[in-house]
């Protein structure tokens, strides 16, 4: 088992002990990512309730060649890559299998990084450069290197923008917005809004995979951080806000509680039915993403939507004249 970084431990302690303390409790959803996180959210992506990674795909498989012939990128960076299918996917039905691409991938997950990594280097020629850092910093590092050096096209799929608050998804665009410059393109993969009962499906799965990848979140404070949780006690729910248009998901204490954190200095009190939010994912109409786009400095160069499970993809360019 791979030992964290110590500071990466100490901020994983003092995000939890600041997280718990709030009302109501939450964790950040940044941190489910640990290795047997990445692996229990990939065979999420593979389950037949969760429709977004095939109807992402589909899109990207379609409109590959259009895509590139719009941003006619040199480097492709992928926020998020997860195993690296969507960015193969995106290479080789653009054509570009064989085109020694310069490929550049952020995540905070290592174990993601090398699985996305290998995926590319066995089925293309790009050349991968990886960064184990948040968005942010990855973003920044980019500028370092990149300005000047050619077309970037930003990949930021998956719908992983939905886990952003209103303000949280300027920010970031914003963000991705300054790291391009006057050439750059995003391609932006977003989940739309559909019925309630296929989102609380894709987010509940009958077979209790999305439910384990919640609670290994608590297995991981327990594991790294010395903590106490009753994993068995916390039930896994999910949660359509139709006012704000997001999915919650939360861990609910079926008993009452006292949790000892020891890597974090803290002692949690759960009361029987109190819980702990642990993600959102906003849901979009196809007009709200070209809103946000715009609102932070984009013009949209196009839209596709798959129709079939309500899925957008949205390429847009820094618009120089902001």
């Amino acid at each position: 088992m791979a030992v964290p970084p110590a500071e990466t431990t100490a901020q994983f302690a003092a995000d939890v002990r600041y997280y718990l303390s709030l009302v109501p409790r939450q964790l950040p959803s940044k941190y489910f990512y640990d290795p047997l996180g990445s692996a229990l959210f990939d065979a999420i992506t593979h389950l037949p309730w969760y429709t977004l990674k095939r109807a992402e795909t589909r899109l990207l498989d379609v409109y590959a060649h259009g895509i590139f012939e719009a941003a006619n990128p040199t480097t492709l960076v992928e926020l998020g890559p997860g195993s690296g299918e969507k960015l193969l996917t995106l290479i080789t039905a653009g054509g570009h299998a064989r085109t020694p691409l310069d490929v550049r991938l952020v995540d905070i997950s290592r174990a993601a990084l090398v699985r996305a990594t290998a995926t590319l280097h066995a089925r293309s020629a790009a050349r991968v450069t990886t960064y184990e850092e948040t968005y942010d910093a990855g973003l920044e590092r980019l500028v370092r290197e990149e300005r000047g050096a050619g077309r970037t096209l930003v990949m930021f799929l998956g719908s992983n923008i939905g886990n952003f608050d209103p303000p949280g998804v300027d920010a970031f665009l914003r963000t991705v917005r300054a790291a391009l410059g006057q050439s750059g393109t995003l391609l932006l993969g977003t989940d739309l809004v559909k019925p309630e009962p296929d989102l609380l499906r894709a987010y509940d799965d009958p077979l209790g995979v999305t439910a384990a990848f919640n609670k290994n979140l608590l297995v991981r404070i327990n594991r790294e951080l010395d903590g106490d949780f009753d994993v068995a006690a916390c039930a896994h729910r999910a949660i359509w806000n139709a006012e704000a248009a997001r999915i919650e998901m939360h861990l609910v204490s079926r008993t009452s509680q006292q949790v000892g954190i020891r890597g974090a200095g803290f002692v949690l009190q759960l009361e029987a039915g109190e819980s702990i939010w642990t993600e959102s994912s906003y849901k979009y109409q196809p007009a709200d993403v070209q809103a946000v786009l715009a609102g932070a400095g984009f013009r949209v160069r196009a839209q596709w939507i798959d129709e079939r499970d309500l899925f957008a993809l949205t390429l847009a360019e820094a618009d120089g004249s902001r």
